[in-house]
């Protein structure tokens, strides 16, 4: 479980986190909402260790992580898929999936057949080029890759942004499937309100660095979360 406890987090003089606080548990998913600018990749960067919190706690399976760097958060199982993808345009398919090996034990690098049951297009075009693969296709080869490493905890930063419907479906399936796993953890940042609403147990939709409105799937009111999203 992935706990991120008033967190405060700036870029010099700038504040882009004030006080936030959000949880992961297994088998849901945590989405955050709300405009650009908010602060909600700057959260995720704050999870992965991209960026250095001033203030606050993060803690992952009953362990502070705070100061721990990405390589080190990354093999005890936090997973990022970073909005843009961070494909490896002239590297094959293969190649791409394979960077998820770097913090593997020996014995684990091998692609699951998950990452293939849930995106066949991959498996279709291993010898293809990342750069030669269509921005739908990118995404799934970016979350082919997370999926790769294993994750306890998947970070997803807006999967659907610039994306076909159909694999937005796809991407909407294989969350399903993962979080119906039960062992995977999973934080959504998403501004495609009915995307999130259909996948999410948990939202926060976050304003100017701050969560201002959060709730549960049982409390939950797409109507309220827009206008939220709005003011």
């Amino acid at each position: 479980m992935l706990k991120v406890d008033n967190i405060s987090l700036y870029y010099g003089a700038a504040q882009a986190l004030r006080g936030v606080t959000v949880s992961a548990e297994p088998g849901k998913v945590t989405c955050v909402l709300g405009r650009n600018g908010v602060g909600k990749t700057s959260l995720l960067r704050a999870m992965v260790g991209q960026q250095a919190i001033s203030g606050g706690s993060i803690t992952f399976d009953g362990q502070d992580i705070s100061t721990l760097k990405p390589y080190e958060r990354a093999r005890r199982g936090i997973s990022f898929v970073p909005q843009g993808r961070e494909i490896f345009p002239l590297l094959t398919v293969e190649e791409n999936l394979k960077t998820g090996y770097a913090p593997l034990a020996r014995a684990d690098r091998n692609i699951p057949s998950d990452v293939f049951s849930l995106f066949p297009v991959l498996k279709s075009m291993l010898g293809r080029r990342g750069g030669d693969l269509s921005g739908g296709q990118q995404q799934q080869l970016a979350i082919g890759r997370a999926l790769v490493m294993r994750p306890k905890l998947l970070l997803l930063d807006e999967p659907t942004e610039g994306i076909q419907p159909s694999i937005i479906k796809d991407i909407g399936r294989a969350i399903t499937y993962l979080r119906s796993l039960g062992s995977i953890s999973i934080v959504l940042v998403e501004q495609y309100l009915d995307f999130a609403c259909e996948l999410g147990d948990n939202f926060a939709v976050m304003d100017r660095g701050v969560v201002k409105f959060a709730c549960d799937r049982s409390t939950l009111d797409p109507a309220e979360i827009s206008r939220q999203m709005a003011l």
